[in-house]
């Protein structure tokens, strides 16, 4: 074999093994990359009245259940993306754009005997951009009233959490979703 050739072809084989200046080596992201990854959206529950710890709690369950997404309440001066009230209709969700948009805790359906933390995680499920799934079974988080009074189930499922990680996996790159009509959505 040529010199040459042997030299080029070890050199070729170096080259492709080691990144060239200004890139840098992937590596798997860790929990704490997918942390400050994940698009923050804040949401304003001074409106929301008794349920205050129950929409909270809400919004924990969703920041324990997918990375691409955190919920997190508005500091002082800050513009919410999402606005939680209470009101003595049904609960509903007026979703604007995707991540975007008013929740209303409905007393109706609490004094129905509707647990209002799964009421709480279900229409923040909505402005997440998940649509009701209706019938369905408690373990369905988007089932909502249609699981009945019984169901105290406030987590998503996997198919669920999957969904709202591919909605804000892709705004992450850059390529958010259009966003969704804006329809008023009564469970």
């Amino acid at each position: 074999m040529n010199v040459r050739t042997l030299a080029g072809g070890l050199a070729a084989v170096l080259l492709a093994s080691v990144p060239l200046a200004g890139q840098a080596a992937a590596a798997p992201p860790g929990p704490a990359d997918r942390t400050a990854a994940a698009r923050v959206l804040t949401y304003d529950a001074s409106g929301s009245a008794e349920f205050k710890t129950a929409v909270d709690r809400g919004a924990a369950i969703w920041n324990e259940s997918v990375d691409s997404v955190e919920l997190r309440p508005v500091t002082a001066g800050q513009r919410a993306n999402i606005r939680v009230l209470a009101d003595n209709g049904w609960p509903r969700a007026l979703p604007g754009s995707l991540g975007n948009g008013t929740v209303y805790i409905g007393r109706q359906a609490v004094d129905q005997g509707y647990d209002t933390v799964r009421i709480s995680s279900h229409e923040l499920g909505h402005i997440l951009g998940l649509p009701d799934r209706k019938p369905g079974p408690c373990s369905s988080l988007m089932s909502g009233s249609s699981a009945g009074v019984a169901c105290r189930n406030p987590y998503p499922n996997a198919a669920e959490k999957a969904e709202v990680e591919a909605n804000f996996g892709g705004a992450l790159a850059g390529q958010a979703r259009a966003p969704r009509s804006a329809a008023v959505i009564v469970d």
